[in-house]
């Protein structure tokens, strides 16, 4: 499978999106970040270098949750041009710096 090279813009979103993660993980250890999220302490470095500009929707969304990040905060921050601006990423309440990780909020099936 051939891969289609990366535009400038996505390229910047990129750099943005692993900007603002490097600063909502602060003084947090990367390794502890990547834990608590599910993915790999690599795969959280390369995402937050910008190595890995266009990460999977999951990932973003563990990433998200592990550092109480709000998606629609993360989408105003580093989606496209043109897209629907919700302010910058906002936690989605109080950001834990230390502890045990929190638990996943349960999500109901439908049947």
């Amino acid at each position: 499978m051939v891969r289609t090279p990366l535009t400038p813009e996505e390229r910047l979103r990129g750099e943005r999106l692993g900007r603002l993660l490097r600063e909502a993980r602060g003084e947090r250890s990367m390794v502890a970040v990547a834990a608590s999220a599910g993915i790999s302490a690599e795969t959280l470095r390369k995402i937050e270098t910008g190595r890995a500009p266009t990460p999977a929707f999951f990932t973003v969304a563990a990433l998200a949750g592990a550092l109480g990040l709000s998606l629609d905060g993360l989408l105003g921050s580093c989606g496209p041009e043109g897209a629907p601006a919700s302010g910058p990423a906002e936690p989605v309440g109080p950001v834990r710096t230390s502890g045990p990780p929190a638990e996943p909020a349960a999500i109901p099936l439908i049947a």
